[in-house]
């Protein structure tokens, strides 16, 4: 049985009904916006630290979300190879790497053109995607810390087609999906389809959805015109999706006014490669399409 979760319309918890939200489309439902406060944790199918939905969950139950090197102090950043391509969740290559350091999330790993690549946070793309293990500096030491961790969908009912916009909100993409967040990111923009560094839009899948407190990390990368496939994802609050509260700055400068919310939806993306990647991505970024695999 999931475990249910209270929702009040407080500062601290606040339900989509007290926010205001718009009438949702294609048969969304309103869900519940409980990300504001640490939540328990249970064991569910993409994880055994899961909160909200047995689908919304850690990609660890210990240790962060970033591949951690050998160093304590460091920031969890590798050493890089110059002048390697980046690729995105298509296989795709959007840039030549001209970056000396990166973070890579844990445990996604995928092969492209006959070689395992690793899913670096930030590259010369301006955006995340998918590097060879073989750029990185001290790849045996990195190989052995990556492991694999893959969101699952098996036996979900599928729900709408969508496909990545062409387009985002430039008011939407500066609002905090923490709340008082203090960090140069934790922004609605992190879910958005954003033009990159090659002109092109693109965006990313996320293993969890931000605001929990579980990182929100993105597992994948995927341009505009991308389907996505949505499925009937079980949630705490009964409906197939999440919402969380964005919140903007306070008089005092800091992001502690809510203002509006923000939907995620779970499902898949069939990869050009033909690899399926499950996970969760806004609603705000996609829009309603037809002929999903």
């Amino acid at each position: 049985m999931l475990k249910s979760t209270l929702t009040f319309c407080t500062l601290a918890l606040v339900s989509s009904a007290c926010a205001g939200e718009a009438p949702v489309e294609d048969g969304l439902e309103t869900g519940d916006a409980r990300a504001t406060v640490p939540q328990a944790l249970y064991a569910g199918v993409n994880g055994d630290a899961c909160t909200a939905s047995p689908y919304n969950c850690k990609l660890r139950v210990s240790g962060g979300n970033r591949v951690a090197t050998n160093d304590p102090d460091d920031d969890d950043s590798w050493g890089l190879v110059l002048g390697v391509p980046v690729r995105n969740g298509h296989g795709e290559v959007v840039a030549i790497s001209n970056r000396t350091r990166s973070t890579f999330n844990h445990g996604q790993t995928r092969t492209f053109a006959g070689e395992t690549h690793v899913f670096s946070v930030s590259t010369s793309n301006s955006s995340a995607g998918w590097m060879p293990l073989s750029s990185i500096l001290g790849q045996e030491s990195f190989a052995d810390k990556v492991g694999h961790v893959s969101a699952l969908g098996a036996g979900l009912n599928k729900l709408g087609c969508y496909a990545v916009r062409n387009a985002h909100d430039p008011v939407l993409e500066f609002k905090k999906v923490v709340y008082d967040s203090d960090a140069t990111h934790e922004r609605a923009g992190d879910y958005l389809p954003l033009v990159r560094a090659n002109g092109q839009r693109s965006a990313n899948l996320a293993f969890n959805v931000p605001g929990f407190g579980l990182g929100g990390p993105a597992v994948d990368h995927f341009p505009a015109g991308t389907k996505f496939q949505r499925l009937d994802v079980p949630t705490d609050g009964g409906a197939p999706s999440i919402d969380i509260p964005l919140w903007v700055q306070d008089s005092a400068g800091r992001y502690r006014t809510q203002s509006g919310t923000m939907k995620f939806l779970y499902g898949y993306v069939i990869a050009a490669t033909g690899t399926k990647r499950n996970g969760w991505m806004a609603y705000d970024a996609l829009e309603v399409s037809s002929g999903c695999p």
